[in-house]
């Protein structure tokens, strides 16, 4: 695509670190601006799966970098809260690469990742760029029906609540084909992916969070939105079932520069469902 390599052998690496082995694919001119892509969570995921449509197009402009979270079935995975280990990962990756500063594209809990990041080391985020995930329900039900449906699979997977989450995540159905579904049962089974499953949708985990989260004396991520300090581009699907776009609505408010862009006919996936249109939106956003 483009004049750029992505197959998936032609770009796949592995790095070894203290915690394990992290693989990732790269693309692009080695000189070319760096862009760090993370992706998001739930049965069959990862990051090669969230952005192979995608890499073609951003390795025109930027050396490319997808990363493949720890436990999910690619990556060694690491002992802790998949959450914070993903985090923890990125930066290591980055140490490792000598990347000191990096924009970067979080789908859902990717996105959660890059704004924990964005707070917490800013000297690390140039530019950040979510789709979906971020922030808190405010009007909508919480948890929602894709996050309902999601608990459902973690609980007991099978393969008809995987293909009932999947429908949850498009607007247009039609993108949950035969090959989708194959490809997403083969790597959900996987014994890692299945514990991270469990550890973050599983119902047991859910109640233990919830207990934690009304206990604990932790402000909640989406309340240190303010000290956010570079660029900010909020991607949503207008018909997302997973995190509804009024979630939206506090990181534009609290994110100093922030804007925000919603995609109408598409779901969760957006850099899927609305691939020619997100990309123009988010390549303007990160040559401007």
């Amino acid at each position: 695509l483009f004049g750029v390599d992505v197959t998936y052998e032609g770009t796949k690496r592995e790095l070894t670190t203290d915690k394990g082995v992290l693989r990732y694919h790269e693309a692009g001119d080695p000189d070319a601006p760096t862009l760090l892509l993370l992706h998001g969570s739930g049965p069959g995921v990862t990051g090669w799966r969230n952005y192979r449509g995608n890499l073609g197009f951003f390795a025109q402009t930027h050396h490319c970098y997808i990363l493949e979270f720890p436990g999910f079935g690619v990556s060694a995975p690491w002992d802790g809260i998949p959450v914070l280990t993903a985090g923890s990962s990125v930066t290591r990756f980055m140490d490792a690469l000598d990347i000191e500063s990096a924009p970067m594209i979080g789908n859902s809990m990717g996105g959660v990742v890059a704004v924990n990041l964005a707070i917490k080391k800013p000297e690390r985020v140039s530019k950040l760029v979510t789709i979906g995930g971020v922030g808190p329900n405010l009007f909508s039900p919480s948890p929602s029906e894709g996050l309902r449906l999601l608990q459902e699979f973690a609980d007991a997977p099978d393969r008809d609540k995987l293909i009932r989450w999947l429908n949850a995540m498009v607007y247009d159905r039609s993108l949950v084909t035969d090959e989708l579904i194959e490809e997403r049962w083969e790597v959900a089974l996987n014994p890692d992916a299945l514990r991270t499953a469990r550890a973050m949708y599983g119902s047991a985990s859910f109640e233990m969070q919830q207990q934690f989260l009304a206990t604990a004396d932790i402000p909640p991520y989406w309340s240190m939105l303010h000290k956010i300090s570079c660029p900010t581009l909020l991607t949503w699907g207008r018909d997302d079932r997973v995190s509804p776009p009024d979630m939206a609505l506090l990181p534009l408010r609290q994110i100093p520069e922030a804007e925000l862009h919603i995609f109408p006919r598409c779901g969760h996936w957006v850099m899927i469902e609305a691939k020619q249109a997100f990309e123009a939106t988010v390549a303007a956003f990160l040559t401007r």
